[in-house]
């Protein structure tokens, strides 16, 4: 066993366990499949033993989760060193992993991206859907960089708010209650009722708590968009956030329910670890310019930046 392990193969273990393959981790690196697998290789000579499962997709293996984490921070911390000296030469380089809620993205993320690319046009930004209870670990764990957190606890120095986010009801634009200003939870006891699972649970059943009615969903749906078709065909009624505003048809509308629920967003770095120069510069960027909101901010003022 060698003792010797430098940088690009733990770049390679990193970009294949994110991408689950080599084709895949080798167009994310810039360089031949070739070059991805014999880098893993050396490393496994370096190592003694397998650090990948090789399959569909590719795994690590024990020894590998354990590498795992020290390869991101070697990999994180070399790509700190670059951009600082970036920086120091003028203006920021790099990329930045982003995971967000699915409405987020589909809400707030184009603006966003817009002012980065005009604040740090050196800078990419790569964006990850996921899940709510998903996302605080993927930031801890450094497969991503930065990430928008929903209703997240104490946060690092530099973290910022993007507003409060509030349920509403979905219904389509015939139903008895659509021309209401609000919906009182209860209202909805006559429908049958779509459940969100795919991070929007907690809130609802927090509505139906506060409103003292019973939880009964008639189906539970995973998917955010199979969620609004189902709405579209009449099988049901549901809630979503605000900010799934954009995502809906002509022919379904939001309405604020009663109790009033809401979901803070906070756009973060790892708090676990030094943020990179570029994370620190995108989220300056958005606290700058407006983008981001305050804790008081409503559901319906995020809903009012979405693009028409």
């Amino acid at each position: 066993m060698s003792a010797d392990v430098n940088l690009a193969q733990l770049r390679a273990l990193v970009a294949v366990a994110d991408t689950g393959g080599f084709g895949t981790a080798a167009d994310e690196l810039g360089i031949s499949q070739s070059a991805v697998s014999h880098a893993v290789a050396a490393l496994e000579r370096s190592l003694g033993a397998p650090v990948l499962r090789r399959g569909s997709p590719c795994r690590p293996t024990p020894l590998g989760e354990q590498v795992l984490p020290h390869a991101r921070t070697a990999v994180a911390s070399a790509a700190a060193v670059r951009a600082i000296a970036t920086r120091h030469c003028g203006g920021l380089t790099g990329t930045v992993r982003l995971a967000a809620p699915v409405t987020v993205c589909q809400a707030l993320l184009p603006r966003m991206l817009g002012d980065w690319k005009a604040a740090h046009p050196k800078v990419t930004v790569r964006v990850f859907e996921g899940e709510d209870a998903e996302l605080p670990v993927w930031l801890d764990a450094g497969t991503v960089d930065a990430a928008v957190l929903v209703d997240a606890g104490p946060l690092p120095p530099g973290a910022v708010s993007l507003g409060a986010d509030s349920m509403h009801a979905l219904l389509r634009r015939d139903h008895p209650l659509a021309g209401q200003e609000t919906v009182h939870v209860s209202e909805l006891e006559d429908d049958d009722f779509l459940l969100s699972c795919g991070g929007c649970e907690v809130h609802i059943q927090e509505a139906y708590r506060r409103a003292k009615v019973r939880f009964t969903p008639r189906h539970r749906i995973r998917d955010l968009n199979t969620l609004i078709g189902m709405v579209h065909a009449g099988v049901g009624v549901s809630m979503t956030p605000a900010l799934a505003l954009p995502m809906l048809p002509a022919d379904c509308v939001l309405v604020p329910i009663r109790p009033a629920v809401h979901r803070t967003l906070t756009l973060t770095g790892p708090a676990n670890r030094p943020w990179s120069p570029a994370v620190a510069g995108l989220l300056a960027t958005v606290a700058a310019s407006g983008t981001s909101g305050t804790s008081g901010t409503s559901g319906a003022d995020l809903a009012a930046r979405v693009p028409a």
